[in-house]
Protein backbone atom coordinates (compact mmCIF):
# COMPACT_ATOMS: atom_id res chain seq x y z
CA UNK A 1 0.00 0.00 0.00
CA UNK A 2 0.92 3.54 -0.29
CA UNK A 3 -0.18 6.54 0.74
CA UNK A 4 0.71 10.35 0.11
CA UNK A 5 0.99 11.82 3.00
CA UNK A 6 0.59 15.84 4.09
CA UNK A 7 2.56 17.77 6.15
CA UNK A 8 4.58 14.29 6.23
CA UNK A 9 7.87 16.68 7.20
CA UNK A 10 5.36 18.87 10.32
CA UNK A 11 5.85 18.50 13.69
CA UNK A 12 2.55 16.83 14.28
CA UNK A 13 1.52 15.60 10.98
CA UNK A 14 4.59 13.78 10.12
CA UNK A 15 4.04 11.58 13.10
CA UNK A 16 1.14 10.24 10.74
CA UNK A 17 3.77 9.15 8.50
CA UNK A 18 6.26 7.89 11.15
CA UNK A 19 2.72 5.46 12.22
CA UNK A 20 2.47 4.23 8.58
CA UNK A 21 5.75 3.56 8.17
CA UNK A 22 6.03 1.36 11.39
CA UNK A 23 2.79 -0.74 10.07
CA UNK A 24 4.77 -0.96 6.38
CA UNK A 25 3.32 1.54 4.24
CA UNK A 26 5.01 3.05 1.42
CA UNK A 27 4.58 6.98 2.59
CA UNK A 28 5.14 9.55 -0.20
CA UNK A 29 5.31 12.63 1.63
CA UNK A 30 3.97 15.94 0.12
CA UNK A 31 6.14 18.76 1.43
CA UNK A 32 6.16 22.85 0.63
CA UNK A 33 9.96 23.35 0.31
CA UNK A 34 12.41 20.98 -1.11
CA UNK A 35 14.40 21.92 2.36
CA UNK A 36 11.87 19.59 4.22
CA UNK A 37 11.74 16.85 2.05
CA UNK A 38 15.15 15.62 4.37
CA UNK A 39 12.90 15.67 7.36
CA UNK A 40 10.13 13.78 5.83
CA UNK A 41 12.64 10.90 4.57
CA UNK A 42 13.82 10.67 7.92
CA UNK A 43 9.94 10.72 9.67
CA UNK A 44 9.46 7.35 7.28
CA UNK A 45 8.48 8.57 3.60
CA UNK A 46 10.46 6.69 1.41
CA UNK A 47 9.67 9.18 -1.10
CA UNK A 48 9.09 12.89 -1.07
CA UNK A 49 7.20 15.25 -3.73
CA UNK A 50 6.96 19.24 -3.33
CA UNK A 51 3.82 20.93 -4.05
CA UNK A 52 1.75 23.34 -3.15
CA UNK A 53 -1.56 22.61 -1.32
CA UNK A 54 -3.24 25.43 -3.52
CA UNK A 55 -1.94 23.45 -7.01
CA UNK A 56 -4.36 20.87 -7.93
CA UNK A 57 -2.70 19.95 -11.10
CA UNK A 58 0.83 19.72 -8.72
CA UNK A 59 -1.45 17.35 -6.46
CA UNK A 60 -3.14 15.26 -8.83
CA UNK A 61 0.55 14.68 -9.94
CA UNK A 62 1.79 13.91 -6.78
CA UNK A 63 -1.11 11.23 -6.13
CA UNK A 64 -0.60 9.54 -9.09
CA UNK A 65 0.19 5.47 -7.89
CA UNK A 66 -1.30 5.84 -4.59
CA UNK A 67 -3.81 3.97 -2.97
CA UNK A 68 -4.89 6.70 -0.01
CA UNK A 69 -3.73 10.03 0.94
CA UNK A 70 -4.06 11.49 4.52
CA UNK A 71 -4.76 15.49 4.00
CA UNK A 72 -4.32 18.16 6.74
CA UNK A 73 -4.40 22.15 6.33
CA UNK A 74 -2.66 24.40 7.82
CA UNK A 75 -4.51 27.13 10.35
CA UNK A 76 -5.44 29.86 9.82
CA UNK A 77 -3.74 30.29 5.99
CA UNK A 78 -5.06 32.86 3.76
CA UNK A 79 -8.24 30.70 2.42
CA UNK A 80 -8.29 27.93 4.52
CA UNK A 81 -11.46 26.17 3.09
CA UNK A 82 -10.51 26.61 -0.21
CA UNK A 83 -7.22 25.42 0.10
CA UNK A 84 -8.74 22.18 1.84
CA UNK A 85 -10.79 21.39 -0.95
CA UNK A 86 -8.26 21.27 -3.68
CA UNK A 87 -7.08 18.07 -2.37
CA UNK A 88 -10.70 16.57 -2.23
CA UNK A 89 -10.72 17.30 -6.16
CA UNK A 90 -7.74 16.60 -6.83
CA UNK A 91 -8.12 12.66 -4.85
CA UNK A 92 -11.00 12.56 -6.65
CA UNK A 93 -9.76 13.53 -10.28
CA UNK A 94 -6.96 11.09 -9.39
CA UNK A 95 -9.38 8.20 -8.72
CA UNK A 96 -7.84 7.93 -5.54
CA UNK A 97 -9.69 4.83 -3.34
CA UNK A 98 -9.21 6.48 0.65
CA UNK A 99 -9.07 9.88 2.34
CA UNK A 100 -8.43 10.64 5.55
CA UNK A 101 -8.39 14.06 6.37
CA UNK A 102 -7.32 15.53 9.88
CA UNK A 103 -9.45 18.60 10.86
CA UNK A 104 -10.47 19.95 14.09
CA UNK A 105 -12.24 19.73 17.55
CA UNK A 106 -15.77 21.00 17.69
CA UNK A 107 -16.34 22.22 13.87
CA UNK A 108 -19.37 23.64 14.97
CA UNK A 109 -17.47 26.49 16.84
CA UNK A 110 -18.35 29.19 13.98
CA UNK A 111 -16.51 32.24 15.50
CA UNK A 112 -13.26 30.16 14.80
CA UNK A 113 -11.93 30.60 11.40
CA UNK A 114 -9.48 27.51 12.02
CA UNK A 115 -12.76 25.43 13.13
CA UNK A 116 -15.58 26.66 10.85
CA UNK A 117 -13.23 26.42 7.90
CA UNK A 118 -13.20 22.74 8.06
CA UNK A 119 -16.76 22.03 7.43
CA UNK A 120 -17.09 22.80 3.68
CA UNK A 121 -13.77 19.98 3.43
CA UNK A 122 -15.89 17.79 5.25
CA UNK A 123 -18.85 18.52 3.62
CA UNK A 124 -16.98 17.92 0.27
CA UNK A 125 -15.87 14.89 1.41
CA UNK A 126 -19.00 13.82 2.19
CA UNK A 127 -20.28 14.51 -1.12
CA UNK A 128 -17.75 12.60 -2.95
CA UNK A 129 -17.38 9.48 -3.68
CA UNK A 130 -14.07 9.13 -1.67
CA UNK A 131 -13.92 6.17 1.18
CA UNK A 132 -13.21 8.46 4.25
CA UNK A 133 -12.50 8.70 7.80
CA UNK A 134 -12.32 12.49 9.46
CA UNK A 135 -10.65 13.23 12.86
CA UNK A 136 -11.52 16.07 13.94
CA UNK A 137 -8.33 16.34 17.29
CA UNK A 138 -8.41 18.73 20.22
CA UNK A 139 -5.36 21.04 21.23
CA UNK A 140 -2.24 19.23 20.75
CA UNK A 141 -0.80 17.96 23.99
CA UNK A 142 2.47 18.89 22.30
CA UNK A 143 1.82 22.57 23.08
CA UNK A 144 2.59 21.97 26.38
CA UNK A 145 5.77 21.56 26.02
CA UNK A 146 6.49 25.54 25.90
CA UNK A 147 5.31 25.40 29.97
CA UNK A 148 8.51 23.56 30.60
CA UNK A 149 11.40 25.96 30.48
CA UNK A 150 8.86 28.73 32.60
CA UNK A 151 8.07 25.87 35.04
CA UNK A 152 11.75 24.78 35.59
CA UNK A 153 13.51 28.21 35.40
CA UNK A 154 10.82 30.84 36.93
CA UNK A 155 8.04 28.91 38.64
CA UNK A 156 5.86 30.28 35.95
CA UNK A 157 4.08 28.96 33.51
CA UNK A 158 2.04 31.98 31.36
CA UNK A 159 -0.23 32.25 28.27
CA UNK A 160 -2.69 34.35 25.78
CA UNK A 161 -5.73 33.52 27.13
CA UNK A 162 -7.28 32.94 31.13
CA UNK A 163 -5.49 30.65 33.59
CA UNK A 164 -8.91 29.33 34.82
CA UNK A 165 -9.79 28.59 30.82
CA UNK A 166 -10.42 24.94 31.02
CA UNK A 167 -9.24 23.27 28.11
CA UNK A 168 -8.99 19.59 26.08
CA UNK A 169 -6.00 18.29 24.90
CA UNK A 170 -5.03 15.23 22.57
CA UNK A 171 -1.85 13.95 22.19
CA UNK A 172 -1.05 13.84 18.34
CA UNK A 173 0.78 10.59 18.27
CA UNK A 174 -2.35 8.90 19.20
CA UNK A 175 -4.54 11.16 16.20
CA UNK A 176 -1.52 9.51 14.30
CA UNK A 177 -2.21 5.94 15.18
CA UNK A 178 -5.67 6.86 14.58
CA UNK A 179 -4.97 8.04 11.30
CA UNK A 180 -2.81 4.67 10.03
CA UNK A 181 -5.53 2.57 11.26
CA UNK A 182 -8.21 4.28 9.03
CA UNK A 183 -6.09 4.24 5.95
CA UNK A 184 -4.54 0.21 6.89
CA UNK A 185 -8.06 -1.18 8.09
CA UNK A 186 -11.54 -0.94 7.43
CA UNK A 187 -12.40 -0.55 10.96
CA UNK A 188 -12.46 3.68 10.99
CA UNK A 189 -14.38 3.65 7.51
CA UNK A 190 -17.11 6.27 6.89
CA UNK A 191 -16.58 7.60 10.26
CA UNK A 192 -16.31 11.06 11.80
CA UNK A 193 -14.48 11.04 14.85
CA UNK A 194 -13.68 13.57 18.04
CA UNK A 195 -10.79 12.75 19.42
CA UNK A 196 -10.02 13.87 22.87
CA UNK A 197 -7.71 12.69 25.85
CA UNK A 198 -10.15 12.45 29.50
CA UNK A 199 -10.59 15.78 30.90
CA UNK A 200 -10.45 19.43 30.79
CA UNK A 201 -7.79 20.93 32.16
CA UNK A 202 -7.19 25.01 33.30
CA UNK A 203 -3.66 26.39 33.38
CA UNK A 204 -3.87 26.21 37.22
CA UNK A 205 -4.40 22.50 37.25
CA UNK A 206 -1.50 22.17 34.55
CA UNK A 207 0.91 24.42 37.03
CA UNK A 208 -0.56 21.64 39.92
CA UNK A 209 0.64 18.62 38.09
CA UNK A 210 3.96 20.42 37.42
CA UNK A 211 4.79 21.52 41.32
CA UNK A 212 4.48 17.69 41.79
CA UNK A 213 6.14 16.47 39.29
CA UNK A 214 9.27 19.20 39.69
CA UNK A 215 8.61 19.29 43.08
CA UNK A 216 8.66 22.53 43.10
CA UNK A 217 5.87 25.41 43.50
CA UNK A 218 4.76 26.60 39.98
CA UNK A 219 2.09 29.28 39.50
CA UNK A 220 0.07 29.92 36.37
CA UNK A 221 -0.06 33.15 34.71
CA UNK A 222 -2.00 34.93 32.31
CA UNK A 223 -0.11 37.54 29.53
CA UNK A 224 -0.84 39.41 26.60
CA UNK A 225 -0.62 37.82 23.44
CA UNK A 226 3.02 39.00 21.98
CA UNK A 227 2.90 41.41 19.05
CA UNK A 228 0.39 41.81 16.12
CA UNK A 229 -1.67 38.79 15.92
CA UNK A 230 -4.04 37.57 12.22
CA UNK A 231 -7.69 38.17 13.14
CA UNK A 232 -8.00 34.57 13.48
CA UNK A 233 -5.83 34.04 16.10
CA UNK A 234 -7.60 36.88 18.01
CA UNK A 235 -10.69 35.31 17.66
CA UNK A 236 -9.12 32.54 18.86
CA UNK A 237 -7.44 33.62 22.11
CA UNK A 238 -10.99 35.79 22.88
CA UNK A 239 -12.91 32.80 22.74
CA UNK A 240 -10.61 30.62 24.79
CA UNK A 241 -10.45 33.28 27.39
CA UNK A 242 -13.98 33.05 27.81
CA UNK A 243 -14.99 30.18 27.33
CA UNK A 244 -11.67 27.92 26.98
CA UNK A 245 -12.27 24.47 24.39
CA UNK A 246 -14.59 22.04 26.51
CA UNK A 247 -15.21 18.64 26.00
CA UNK A 248 -12.52 15.83 27.24
CA UNK A 249 -14.33 12.51 26.68
CA UNK A 250 -11.99 10.16 25.62
CA UNK A 251 -14.29 7.14 24.96
CA UNK A 252 -14.00 7.34 21.20
CA UNK A 253 -10.19 7.94 21.16
CA UNK A 254 -9.45 4.68 23.66
CA UNK A 255 -12.32 2.64 21.63
CA UNK A 256 -9.95 3.35 18.16
CA UNK A 257 -6.97 2.93 20.05
CA UNK A 258 -7.96 -0.31 21.94
CA UNK A 259 -6.26 0.98 24.44
CA UNK A 260 -6.42 4.40 27.10
CA UNK A 261 -5.32 7.31 25.61
CA UNK A 262 -2.72 9.53 26.75
CA UNK A 263 -3.56 11.53 29.37
CA UNK A 264 -2.27 15.33 30.17
CA UNK A 265 -1.00 14.00 33.30
CA UNK A 266 0.57 11.42 31.59
CA UNK A 267 2.22 13.65 29.12
CA UNK A 268 3.71 15.99 31.42
CA UNK A 269 5.41 13.65 33.34
CA UNK A 270 7.15 11.99 29.75
CA UNK A 271 8.02 15.61 29.43
CA UNK A 272 9.54 15.71 32.70
CA UNK A 273 11.39 13.00 32.25
CA UNK A 274 12.64 13.04 29.01
CA UNK A 275 16.44 13.31 28.62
Amino acid sequence: MKVLAVGAAGASAGLVTRALSAKGVEVRGLVHSARREAVARENGATETVVADLDDKAALVAALGGVDGVFHVVPAFVPDEAATGLVMVEAAAEAGIRRLVFSGVYHPSLLSLSNHRDKQPVEQAIYDSELEFTVLQPAMFMAQLGGYLDGARNQGVIAGPYSADSKMTYVDYRDVAEAAALALTTDRLLGGTFELAAAGEFSRHDIAQELSRLLRREVRAAGAEPAGLLREGLQRMFHHYQVAGLRGGNSLVLDTILQRPATTVPAYLRELVTRP
